[in-house]
């Protein structure tokens, strides 16, 4: 840092050594312009013939200077090289050059900011410039001074008050700020930006900090493939945008993290560069007509109707929203033509990943596209992560190890309270089921797989009125339909959001509706399966009106099969009775696997997998006798737990009959049933040991 500081300030000081020259040359000016006054005493209060005289004949000699072409670039001292080439040796950039770099700022422009910054080194640059302004009372920098001693003839004086405008680099990142303007006293007072003057002085600093222009759409580095610049029809509108012949394009149907890759677009083909609004409209369109560009305005979350600014501009206007935004004064007012766009197909999205990841194998690409409705954004972050995962293990480009981490890292834990989280952990070795029902579960993790490419490429989307994949998963309490449903979403490599039903079904009206689209929208955004465990309380069966409330628990199911049909994702629900769920729900399913309650062999492989191999299992545990009790996958493996925790308390070396014996009765206690000693044959003394025999 000690170097930094050294390098910055010896570089400052062959800066303001060339600076000193022109403020030299701007005092002589003044000097000269003042000589011509007669009774200079007289200039606070009147204006005498003599000297109107000379100050026209000052103004007439910049006029006709105006249209001169402006001054070729000075060419840097060999001073200020040698210091470069200097930092260079040391691994490091001067901060006036770094600064310059970082915001694209010309040498008149570099000039000013130290001009600028120069009264913070000493006061005494004050009364200098207050001199030559003719003005004590202005000591502080303003665009006059500025454009008085930086600038050298009166088209260089114009270009660089075009430059120190608030549309210019400088004011528009915050790097100089403006005070002190009034309608009488247009010429502002400058001051530099928080942190410019530390930087300056090598004492530290993030350049990337230091200016901020909120205006500004930058374009990303990543070559991922914009899924827009495909369509002929936006193509076409911006071609007409960027002639003229338009001046108002909305862009409706994409969701909010796509519009950008959309607006973007837009301005390629009209050949412009995008600005987007913030809170000062006026000077948005300021701005961009300055800057030759696009403004983009989200219409997404704000009122219908426009400032009616933009009705007086002619500034050319990219709209976006997910939904149509069609203000009718605009409208009226401007040159308008719209497109819908939808999401990006199966295509377009396998081109954006092949683009992203090009060393990818192909079958990866595809898959990745069939999974993962991206925006262009996500899939940018995607592939950042990736890239620095792969340099972190040493690998030159980012291979499929690589992105199903980065993937679950940008698109997982946008969640709520409304849903948990679950991260799939068990697979299909940890499932006991009928092979019919385990080839269901493998055939719906398929068919999510291939929707996408059945829908769009084969041009099944056309005939079918919904998209993605839902399945309704009936049975028992404790069959394994919750677990069923994490299995199918780790074969996806998802996330699997468990909805919380007591924090989405509320008793106000319009309460359930708005939290059960947050839910949807969760889910979409984190490209996850939605689970919905024991769905009954909310896709139950309608019955007739009775009263008031009845009429609203019939507009909160409709309002759900409408938003069920709307999503492209996997949907599961559980429910203890196939009759209890509406049949309008049921038909819409695509798949629907009923969970029995497991027979002998498949209790048998359950007890062997409901206590795990680090368990100290005593040789007297008899799993075939275990095997004949009734009972589901679930209570088989509280029983076991039972049996651990109750080995564990009696400080048992190892889990013993006896302790299984214990945690079945309790099972069987739990959920309320008879449980007849003979079921345990030999084993049935243990209920007395334990003193657990019924009555």
């Amino acid at each position: 840092m000690a170097e930094v500081g050294g390098l910055a300030v010896e570089h400052l000081r062959v800066r303001l050594a060339e600076l000193h020259q022109a403020l030299r040359g701007a005092v002589a000016r003044q000097s000269e312009a003042a000589a011509l006054l007669t009774r200079p005493d007289l200039t606070p209060f009147c204006v005498t013939d003599e000297q109107v005289d000379a100050l026209l004949d000052r103004v007439d000699a910049f006029t006709e200077a105006m249209t001169e072409p402006p001054s070729a670039p000075r060419r840097d001292p060999d001073s200020e090289q040698h210091l470069r080439r200097l930092a260079a040796s040391r691994g490091v950039t001067l901060p006036l050059d770094a600064l310059a770099a970082r915001y694209g700022l010309s040498r008149v422009e570099q000039d000013a900011m130290l001009l600028v910054a120069a009264p913070e080194l000493d006061p005494g640059y004050e009364r200098v410039y207050a001199y030559v302004v003719d003005n004590l009372n202005r000591r502080s920098p303003c665009v006059e001074l500025l454009v008085t001693v930086a600038a050298e003839s009166p088209a260089d004086r114009l270009a660089l008050r075009r430059t120190l405008g608030s549309t210019g680099t400088l004011r528009r990142y915050g790097l100089l700020r403006a005070y002190g303007e009034t309608p009488a006293e247009p010429a502002q007072e400058l001051v530099l930006g928080d942190g410019v003057f530390e930087y300056l002085m090598g004492w530290g600093g993030d350049v990337g900090t230091l200016g901020h222009d909120p205006g500004e759409v930058t374009h990303p580095d990543s070559q991922v493939a914009s899924p827009y610049l495909r369509s002929e029809r936006l193509t076409k509108l911006g071609q007409a945008l960027g002639a003229g012949d338009l001046d108002v394009v909305g862009l409706w149907g994409c969701p909010p993290d796509s519009q950008l890759d959309a607006a973007q677009a837009l301005a390629t083909a009209a050949g412009r560069p995008l600005r987007r609004q913030t809170e000062d409209l006026a000077h948005d369109l300021r701005t961009a007509s300055a800057l030759g560009a696009v403004l983009w305005i989200q219409t997404d979350g704000r009122q219908a109707r426009l400032d009616e600014v933009l009705t007086r501009s002619n500034v050319p206007l990219c709209l976006t929203g997910t939904n149509p935004s069609r203000p009718h004064g605009l409208l009226a007012a401007r040159t308008y033509a719209e497109v819908t766009i939808p999401s990006p197909g199966f295509p377009e999205r396998r081109a954006m990943w092949s683009s992203a990841f090009p060393v990818l194998p192909s079958e990866a690409l595809e898959d990745f596209a069939a999974r993962y409705r991206m925006s262009g954004g996500e899939l940018r972050a995607v592939a950042a992560v990736a890239d620095a995962d792969a340099r972190l293990s040493g690998n030159g480009h980012p291979v499929t190890e690589h992105v199903e981490p980065a993937i679950a890292t940008v698109a997982r834990g946008r969640t709520s309270g409304a849903v948990q989280s679950i991260l799939p952990r068990r697979t299909l070795d940890d499932l006991v089921l009928p092979d019919a029902q385990m080839r269901q579960l493998t055939e719906i993790a398929s068919a999510f797989r291939a929707w996408p490419r059945v829908a769009e490429s084969w041009g099944f989307a056309h005939k079918a009125t919904a998209g993605g994949v839902k399945a309704l998963f009936t049975g028992e309490p404790g069959t394994g339909k919750t677990m069923s449903a994490e299995v199918v979403t780790g074969i996806l490599g998802l996330e699997l959001l468990k909805v919380d039903l007591a924090q989405v079904v509320s008793k106000w009206v319009g309460e359930t509706e708005k939290n059960m689209e947050e839910v949807f929208q969760q889910a979409e955004d984190s490209h996850a399966v939605l689970l919905f465990d024991e769905a009954d309380a909310l896709f139950g069966k309608r019955g007739e009106v009775k009263h008031g409330t009845d009429r609203y628990a019939n507009l909160e199911v409709g309002y759900l099969l409408q938003r069920l049909e709307a999503s492209d994702g996997l949907i599961i629900l559980t429910s203890n009775l196939k009759e209890n769920i509406d049949p309008a729900f049921t038909r819409r399913f695509h798949f629907v696997v009923h969970f029995p309650r497991p027979g002998i062999a498949e209790r048998r492989r359950l007890w062997q997998l409901a206590f795990p191999p680090e368990a100290p299992l005593a040789p007297d545990v008899d799993l075939e006798t275990l095997c004949r009790l009734d009972m589901t996958g679930a209570g088989i493996t509280s029983a076991a737990r039972t049996a651990a925790l109750s080995a564990a308390d009696g400080d048992s070396p190892a889990i013993g009959m006896r302790h299984v014996v214990r945690g079945v009765s309790r099972q069987f206690h739990r959920e309320a049933r008879l449980f007849r000693p003979a079921e345990l044959g030999r084993y049935a003394e243990l209920l007395a040991d334990n003193g657990e025999r019924d009555a």
